[in-house]
């Protein structure tokens, strides 16, 4: 090979990526950062698969490509967004409350997250107390000396269910920290007694764990909730319909707190505008929570400062 024609062909090369890299500089639309990293929860819970719905209808509406990530939620997702590592995340509303105002969770007390910023809340996150029903616990007391799984460490169903257990007057379990689906597992194997799972109903990971096995969901009501209502402001009233999930035919009665979507302040203004509305503007292609997630409803319970961006599109 002639070194003219190396030469050339290291310009045709060079040439090339040069264009790629300008192309990838630019992005479509006119946006400078058309790769969005979105992190959701673990993939037994509804923040996952709700997310990659996000994703679709994003993707299909503007263009940005979602990264959905798998992660242990809201804790977790607070930190990424404030080290950059996430651009959106969704957490439970009271967790955005705490790490704004660096209070309430070990992680945050005296190192508010100043950068963390509201887009919109989504649905209630119902607080789910789930064993077997050879288990014999039947009722919040009954979970004294119990093995618990209260959910990843650091997460905001570890967060909840130490509140709520507190304001039950539970002190003496022996705690275990994992995901929901690694918990149904542990519930399958007797490993645990109970555990809490927070995420909108029905949750996946509670669903496959019914079909398999006889389960019993622990209510929270009368004397007991109105404990963990005093507890904390951000717990709702809730309800888990009878027929939620197999062989509990009944209601059952709880609390919840709220899911929402959060980003980072330096996030472009246009950019959550344009994700807000692609999502906000196409709620009828979900098929979850569909019930909770409308426009009109997407600023109840937000309890923190909303970007300009989502606030240019709510108003």
């Amino acid at each position: 090979m002639t070194p003219d024609l190396d030469r050339r062909r290291f310009i045709e090369a060079t040439g090339l990526a040069g264009i790629a890299a300008l192309a990838g500089c630019t992005g479509g639309g006119g946006s400078t950062e058309t790769r969005i990293s979105w992190h959701a929860g673990g993939t037994g819970g509804t923040y996952f698969p709700l997310s990659n719905e996000f994703k679709t209808i994003v993707e299909e509406n503007t263009d940005f490509t979602l990264q959905v990530q798998s992660t242990g939620a809201s804790v977790e997702n607070v930190g990424s967004l404030q080290s950059g590592d996430a651009d959106f995340a969704l957490i439970q509303n009271d967790v955005a409350f705490y790490a704004k105002n660096g209070e309430g969770i070990e992680a945050f007390k005296g190192n508010p997250v100043k950068n963390l910023r509201g887009v919109a809340t989504l649905y209630p996150e119902t607080i789910t107390i789930v064993t077997l029903a050879d288990t014999g616990i039947e009722t919040p007391a009954d979970l004294e000396g119990a093995t618990i799984n209260t959910g990843d460490l650091g997460s905001g169903t570890q967060v909840n269910a130490v509140q709520i257990l507190e304001a039950l007057g539970i002190s003496e379990y022996t705690e275990q920290n994992a995901g929901f689906s690694t918990a149904a597992d542990q519930l399958k194997n007797g490993d645990i007694d109970a555990a809490f799972v927070v995420g909108g109903w029905p949750v996946g990971a509670i669903a496959d764990l019914a079909n398999t096995n006889d389960v019993e969901i622990v209510e929270i009501k009368g004397d007991n909730r109105q404990a963990v209502l005093d507890a904390a402001p951000f717990f709702a009233t809730d309800t888990i319909p009878g027929g939620t999930y197999e062989g509990i035919d009944s209601k059952r009665e709880t609390v919840s707190v709220q899911a929402m979507i959060a980003t980072r302040a330096e996030m472009e203004a246009d950019t959550v505008e344009q994700i807000s509305a692609a999502i906000f503007d196409n709620t009828d292609d979900l098929t979850i929570k569909t019930d909770f997630i409308t426009k009109a409803s997407a600023q109840d319970g937000m309890s923190i400062e909303l970007h300009e961006g989502a606030q240019a599109y709510f108003g």
